[in-house]
């Protein structure tokens, strides 16, 4: 479907990659990957068109129709809501407005007449009389609801207008559709939904996005851009991970127990195949996972900032008790009467549509605000490290530089130690120097994780920590919660992170109530949805 032959691409006299050679093909599912600044975005505008690369060719199969998710939320603002979906298909759309301007004449000629005949037999083609029920359809299942169809853009909450742009791309049976982060600001609901839709689609999809879970639901094949070349692989993300991994440890250990490696990792690749057969695409996926070799696996330059929370006490039998809270806000009942306890094996998924309220409820609990009604008690034993969604406090008006600012946080105070600790968290050379008001999102959320592990905290509190982080931040913070002794209270859309670290989900309902529900996130999901089908 789509040929990339020696494709490289410059940029300020550094190479993105080169030499690039790749064929994606219909039925199938590619995802984007690599550290941040290592170009997928740039991979993709170039296989798009947007963006000439320096040099190589991309080509398409004649007649093709390819569809891009648009990242201007204000560029369809004159228009209606159902409008903007339908201009997915653009010639579509076009061949609709040139129909009923023609009709629309009061001096409708014989000329006229015949080529109205000729757009009726176009757009009946084209699906046009199916057109807007299509559409519509595409919206409900991204949680756009019908009475917003014909509201203008201009006029549609921002967080809707990034579904409407997603929709707009799957709009018209596309052969290839092309995504950009289009899991940004969807809810569960809308990322299922949208994960079916590609599961079922017959074209090609090439997808760049920071959510584990999704990639290893959709996806065929693993693109990484790394090394400064583009490769493809066979499998999800999680069996590319895992690969590169175990390659890694391979190359380290080049002439030590080198054939023990390699039983490890073909008896790794054999396993994996086996295991998918449980997949929604299983048999495609067991045929091609059979043709790898050892060789095929991919190696990574990837470095992984090392997170890592170490109480220093242990935990007592009381940890915390919620109790008949609530609190409103600019007139907004975010929380109402909400009850809960803590004990000391919880590890507790704050989710809901409504992120305003748990975020509320974090500073609640650290002390920032106080309820309304209700109250909250911590237990003595406990001690608690925060990561608030806005770090802007920390940093804005702070010109300290890195070494200084957190030396602040940590009881041994040498020069040494805190540089060998920023190391681990990939601060080296003279990036400890720097002023931290000029560190980017990412590394302002690795500067209060590394603020969070010098505290000694047993219980600790993340309100949406993988904001701003790349996918080796992401996996280390996955890790490192993971494995934390002590309680945990997280709020994220990351599903994956949830899935593995959680085993209790407070939900937070749109009237400020919540349910409590024992297990794990998709345990919870699955309750939901036989909610939902009692109904």
């Amino acid at each position: 479907m789509i040929t990339v032959n020696n494709l490289s691409m410059q940029f300020g006299g550094q190479w993105l990659f080169q030499h690039v050679d790749l064929q994606f093909s219909a039925g199938n599912c590619y995802g984007i990957i690599g550290a941040n600044g290592a170009g997928k975005s740039t991979f993709l505008r170039i296989l798009s068109g947007e963006l000439d690369s320096t040099s190589g060719n991309v080509s398409m199969k004649p007649g093709v129709r390819m569809s891009v998710l648009k990242q201007d939320q204000f560029a369809y603002d004159e228009h209606t809501v159902l409008d903007t979906v339908i201009m997915g298909n653009e010639r579509l759309y076009s061949v609709g407005k040139e129909k009923d301007a023609l009709y629309e004449k009061p001096d409708f000629s014989d000329e006229d007449g015949l080529r109205a005949s000729e757009l009726e037999a176009e757009f009946a083609e084209l699906g046009g009389w199916e057109a807007e029920s299509d559409a519509s359809q595409i919206l409900q299942g991204l949680g756009v609801p019908t009475d917003l169809h014909q509201d203008m853009m201009a006029d549609t909450d921002p967080r809707l207008k990034v579904k409407v742009l997603l929709a707009q791309a799957l709009f018209g049976n596309p052969d290839i559709v092309m995504l950009d982060e289009p899991t940004n600001n969807l809810d569960i609901e809308s990322i299922n939904w949208l994960e079916d839709f590609l599961l079922d689609f017959p074209g090609t999809v090439i997808v760049v996005s920071h959510d584990r879970h999704f990639l290893n639901t959709v996806c065929t094949h693993i693109v990484d851009i790394d090394y400064g070349k583009v490769k493809m692989y066979v499998g999800n993300y999680d069996f590319w991970y895992e690969s590169s991994q175990l390659v890694q440890s391979l190359l380290k250990n080049k002439n030590k127990r080198n054939q023990e490696k390699i039983e490890e990792l073909q008896a790794f690749i054999a396993r994996f195949s086996a295991n998918k057969s449980k997949s929604k695409q299983a048999t495609s996926r067991r045929k091609l996972l059979d043709k790898l070799s050892v060789e095929e696996m991919p190696c990574s330059s990837r470095r992984y900032p090392f997170v890592g929370f170490q109480p220093e006490r242990d935990l007592g039998k009381d940890i915390l008790t919620v109790k008949n809270v609530s609190k409103t806000v600019d007139g907004v009942k975010l929380l109402d009467d909400v009850y809960f306890t803590l004990t000391k094996n919880d590890k507790v998924a704050l989710v809901g549509e409504n992120e305003l309220a748990q975020t509320t409820l974090f500073k609640i609990l650290m002390g920032e605000l106080e309820p309304d009604d209700g109250s909250i008690k911590w237990g003595v034993s406990t001690s608690r490290s925060y990561l608030p969604k806005d770090n802007t406090e920390y940093f804005e008006n702070c010109t300290m530089e890195l070494v200084d600012w957190i030396r602040q946080y940590s009881v041994k105070k040498d020069d040494v130690y805190l540089r060998g600790f920023l190391g681990r968290m990939l601060f080296s050379g003279e990036d400890v120097f720097k002023s931290v008001n000029v560190l980017s999102g990412g590394e302002k959320v690795r500067c209060m994780l590394s603020k969070m592990m010098l505290s000694g905290a047993n219980v600790v509190l993340l309100d949406q920590p993988t904001n701003h982080l790349d996918m080796e931040s992401i996996q280390a913070v996955n890790k490192g919660l993971m494995s934390f002794p002590g309680v945990v209270l997280l709020a994220s859309h990351d599903h994956e992170l949830l899935q593995t670290v959680c085993n209790r989900v407070i939900a937070f309902q749109p009237d400020g109530t919540i349910i409590d529900r024992i297990g794990t996130y998709d345990d919870y999901l699955a309750w939901m949805e036989s909610e939902k089908n009692k109904k």
